[in-house]
C-alpha cells in the first residue's frame, strides 16, 4: 500500500526542502520574480497616487497603459487650466496636497540634474522643492544607492535590471531547452541504426535542411538585422523558423515522387552521429567569442542577445537528454510500447520523455545562471544590449569608467553574484532531489 501511494513529485519536494540553502534560494528567486514583475510600481519617479488642486491622479499606473497620457486641472482661484503630461511632469515641483511615492521614487532612465557626477549614498543630496528652492533632499527622496555621472538612480536601475536579467535567463534557456531536448531525444532513442528511412527521403531531407537554413537565415539576414533594430526581431525570427520548417517538410513530400528503385530502399539514418558531432563542433568554439562575433554583425538588441545565447547553449541539455534516452529506451515499459505497435513519436513523447526530464531540469537551472552571466559580461564590455536598456552589466560598466564610484561596482556586482549563486544552489538542490539513486 505504501508503494502504491508513493508519489515521486512529493518525494522530490520533500528532499528538496531538506536542502536549506536551496530552499532559501528558491524563496529569494520568488522575491526577484516579484520585483521584476512589479518593477514599474517599485521604482518610478511618478507618484502612485496624488491629489493636486482638488483632482486625484494615479500617474505611475496611468503611464503603464499610455506613457504620454495628458490630463488637466483647473485652478479654482484663477479659473485657468493647467495641462499635465504625466511622463515629463516633474511631480516634485508641484504643490501636491496628498502624495504616495513609489518605494524608490526614481526611474532608471531619467537623470537628476541636482545630483550628477557620481553622488555617493552617503553624500549630501539636493533637490528643488515646490517653491523653486534648491534645498537638502528629504530622506524619503534620497538616492539610497547613489547616482551615476548623469544623475540616474542606481537602486532604480538595479530593480528594472532584474526584469532584463531574469528574462534573458528564462527565454534563452527556453530556446536552448527546446533544441536540446528535441535533438537529444532523437539521438538517444534512435541511435545510428534504429531510424530507418527511404534513400529518397533521407537525401531530400538533408538537402532540405541545407536549403532551409540558407533561405531562412542566409538570404534573410539583412531583414532579421533590421527587424532586431526596430524591435520586431522575434516576429521575423518566427517567420524564418516557419520558412525553415516549410522547406524541410516540402522537400520530404517531394521525395515521394522519387521513391522508386534504388531510392526506395530503406537505410539507417545516423542521427546520433549528426547530433554528437554537432555538439562537439559547437563546444569546440569558445561560446563567448562566438556570441561576441555574432553580436558584432547585427545591431545590438536585447532580443538578439537572448536568441544567440539560446542557440549556443543547448549542447549540455542535449547531452543529458541523450544519455537518459540511451538508458530508458532499453527499459521494459518502452519496449512494451514498441511491442504494442505505438508510433515512435508516442513512445518518445508519452513514455520516454517524462522519465528523462529530471537531469534536464538541473541542467536548465545551471544554464539560466550561465545565460545571466553571459548577458552581464556582454553588457559590461559594451557590446550587449543597447545603451538605453538598463541591465546589471551596463551598470557595472559605469563603475569601470569611474573607479572612485564604488557603489556602481559593489551593488550591481552583488546582484549578479546573488542571482548566479541562488540558481546554482537551486540546481544542486534539484540534482539531489531528483536523483533516483537516492530514492528508498
Amino acid at each position: 500500500m505504501e508503494q502504491r501511494d508513493f508519489s515521486f513529485k512529493k518525494y522530490a519536494w520533500q528532499q528538496f526542502k531538506k536542502n536549506k540553502p536551496a530552499l532559501i534560494s528558491l524563496y529569494i528567486l520568488i522575491a526577484l520574480v516579484f520585483i521584476a514583475l512589479f518593477a514599474p510600481v517599485i521604482a518610478n519617479d511618478q507618484p502612485l497616487y496624488c491629489k493636486y488642486k482638488g483632482e486625484t491622479f494615479y500617474p505611475a499606473f496611468s503611464t503603464l497603459v499610455n506613457p504620454s497620457k495628458l490630463d488637466s486641472v483647473v485652478n479654482p482661484e484663477t479659473g485657468l487650466a493647467e495641462v499635465l503630461q504625466f511622463d515629463i511632469t516633474d511631480w516634485r515641483k508641484l504643490d501636491l496636497e496628498k502624495v504616495m511615492w513609489a518605494p524608490i521614487p526614481y526611474s532608471p532612465d531619467k537623470g537628476d540634474r541636482y545630483n550628477r557626477e557620481y553622488v555617493s549614498p552617503f553624500d549630501e543630496q539636493r533637490y528643488k522643492n515646490s517653491d523653486n528652492q534648491i534645498v537638502a533632499i528629504p530622506n524619503r527622496l534620497r538616492h539610497i544607492m547613489g547616482t551615476d555621472n548623469i544623475g540616474r538612480d542606481l537602486a532604480s536601475g538595479l530593480i528594472h535590471g532584474t526584469r532584463i536579467s531574469l528574462l534573458v535567463g528564462v527565454l534563452a534557456m527556453g530556446i536552448a531547452s527546446i533544441i536540446g531536448v528535441f535533438l537529444g531525444a532523437l539521438a538517444g532513442f534512435f541511435g545510428d541504426r534504429n531510424l530507418l528511412m527511404p534513400r529518397s527521403k533521407y537525401y531530400f531531407t538533408l538537402l532540405g535542411v541545407f536549403l532551409a537554413f540558407f533561405y531562412g537565415f542566409g538570404v534573410r539576414k539583412y531583414t532579421l538585422a533590421n527587424a532586431f533594430t526596430s524591435g520586431n526581431g522575434i516576429w521575423e525570427l518566427v517567420i524564418s523558423l516557419i520558412l525553415i520548417a516549410a522547406i524541410i517538410v516540402g522537400m520530404r513530400l517531394l521525395s515521394i515522387v522519387f521513391k522508386f528503385g534504388w531510392l526506395a530502399k530503406e537505410v539507417s539514418v545516423p542521427i546520433d552521429t549528426f547530433v554528437s558531432r554537432g555538439i562537439e563542433i559547437l563546444n569546440s568554439i569558445p561560446r563567448l567569442i562566438l556570441i561576441i562575433t555574432i553580436s558584432a554583425i547585427f545591431v545590438r538588441s536585447i532580443w538578439l542577445i537572448m536568441v544567440i545565447i539560446g542557440l549556443t547553449s543547448w549542447t549540455g541539455i542535449a547531452r543529458f537528454t541523450r544519455a537518459e534516452f540511451l538508458r530508458i529506451r532499453e527499459l521494459e515499459y518502452v519496449q512494451a510500447a514498441k511491442s504494442l505497435g505505438y508510433s515512435n513519436f508516442r513512445a518518445i513523447a508519452k513514455h520516454a520523455l517524462p522519465n528523462a526530464l529530471a537531469p534536464v531540469f538541473v541542467s536548465i537551472a545551471f544554464g539560466v545562471a550561465s545565460a545571466i552571466l553571459i548577458e552581464s559580461s556582454l553588457s559590461f564590455l559594451g557590446i550587449g544590449v543597447p545603451d538605453d536598456v538598463v541591465t546589471w552589466g551596463s551598470l557595472l560598466n559605469l563603475g569601470r569608467q569611474e573607479f572612485e564610484a564604488w557603489w556602481l561596482v559593489m551593488f550591481p556586482g552583488f546582484a549578479i553574484f546573488l542571482t548566479i549563486t541562488i540558481y546554482n544552489l537551486i540546481g544542486e538542490g534539484l540534482r539531489d532531489a531528483l536523483d533516483p539513486r537516492l530514492k528508498s
